[in-house]
């Protein structure tokens, strides 16, 4: 009897429809890196080198979600399917409408993990429905983030902040850590 090798074997423990959303969901991090990036080359280019800091360092996050599905993939032995990334959007208006986009981009993100970690619950691939609660809970990370930059720009007068509020918000960006507490992990200790 002849011995299979790798390549003749079937290893792909993904379904095709999980391999698709996946490869999907990596081209959509890879955007969301773009999407940062673009945006904190524009804070940069307005003077904003603490928020734009800070959004440089998101977009460095997001590659690394990129990366972490592409991993997933290869080890679960599907195909990996690199493709164009869209172009980010229009550059904000103002820093209130950057943090605007932002939030809204990342509850866009949320609603596409869902539905990655809905098919692999309906699949019964249970390997995936748990590599998926990493980023259900990095979502609910991103999106508390997001609304804390709204919340912030906000106390600063949001589409109407002045210059000295946008300085010491710049500052304060510069600064702020890359995660957020979410509301589970919050104690009577540690409110």
């Amino acid at each position: 009897m002849e011995k299979l090798n790798r390549n003749q074997m079937k290893t792909n423990r993904l379904s095709d429809t999980l391999a698709q959303a996946l490869n999907d969901q990596m081209t959509k991090e890879a955007h969301a890196s773009q999407i940062y990036l673009s945006y904190a080359a524009w804070a940069d280019g307005e003077g904003f080198g603490g928020i734009a800091n800070f959004l440089f360092r998101h977009a460095g996050e997001e590659r690394n979600h990129m990366m972490k599905i592409l991993e997933y993939i290869l080890k679960r032995g599907a195909k990996v399917k690199v493709v164009a990334i869209p172009a980010p959007p229009s550059n904000p208006t103002s820093v209130n409408n950057c943090f605007e986009k932002v939030f809204e981009h990342e509850v866009d993100n949320t609603k596409a993990v869902y539905k990655i970690v809905k098919m692999s619950f309906n699949e019964e691939d249970w390997i995936t429905w748990n590599f998926m609660q990493w980023f259900v809970k990095e979502q609910d990370e991103e999106e508390t983030l997001a609304l804390e930059l709204l919340d912030k720009i906000k106390i600063c007068g949001g589409e109407k902040a002045t210059h000295q509020a946008l300085y010491e918000l710049d500052k304060d960006l510069e600064k702020t850590p890359d995660d957020a507490t979410l509301a589970r992990d919050v104690t009577t200790e540690e409110p």
